[in-house]
């Protein structure tokens, strides 16, 4: 028996959103790392195929902000570098 039913926890969204990009990434590897092994019941494979689905949402959203972050900076005037606090404007989900 692994940990591995962690990753498949029935916390879902909530605590994928508390996710670090690089946890949820790392994450995100394990859980497909178990998708391609295979062997799991049909109701684990859909747990983990859900929860993959939910790291790689958090993944991409972090990449955008990210991304949104370094196009405010290099488009300040006179090259002047500056800090930008990104929120998500999605209206949430």
């Amino acid at each position: 028996m692994t940990d591995a039913t962690d990753t498949t926890g029935t916390g879902g969204a909530a605590d994928v959103d508390a996710l670090a990009y690089d946890d949820a990434f790392a994450e995100l590897q394990r859980v497909v790392g178990r998708l391609e092994a295979g062997g799991e019941s049909l109701e684990a494979t859909i747990a983990l195929y859900e929860r993959a689905v939910g790291l790689q949402r958090r993944c991409e959203r972090l990449l955008s902000e990210a991304e949104l972050r370094v196009q405010q900076l290099m488009a300040r005037p006179n090259g002047e570098l500056g800090i930008v606090d990104v929120v998500a404007r999605d209206g949430g989900g």
